[in-house]
């Protein structure tokens, strides 16, 4: 019994840590909660090899949109179209109140 214990600790510490790192990535408040389960079971602590692998696969996809080339990607995936329509408007409205602003023009 006491081994099958200190196992789902180990467990609910392993998720803490999880949670943990996605309150920091994420920026959401800290939970005393998941620092108590991470104190209990000990600080050796560590997230599961299936979850590290899911960590890491992130920051590298995260890592490829911050990127120059990722940039770009979302660059050529933008509606260029819709764009030049916006920028179109835009200026037609700043045409419109300097018109309306200066009898000159």
């Amino acid at each position: 019994r006491m081994e099958r214990d200190a196992a789902f600790a180990q467990k609910k510490a392993e998720r803490a840590v999880l949670r943990v790192h996605l309150r920091e990535k994420y920026r959401l408040p800290k939970s005393e909660l998941d620092e108590n389960q991470i104190q209990m079971a000990g600080d050796d602590v560590g997230l599961p090899e299936d979850l590290q692998k899911m960590v890491a696969e992130d920051q590298e996809e995260e890592e490829d949109k911050d990127s120059i080339l990722g940039q770009l990607q979302n660059i050529q995936n933008m509606d260029m179209d819709a764009i030049k329509e916006k920028a179109q408007a835009t200026f037609t409205e700043m045409k419109q109140a300097a018109e309306q602003k200066c009898s000159v023009m």
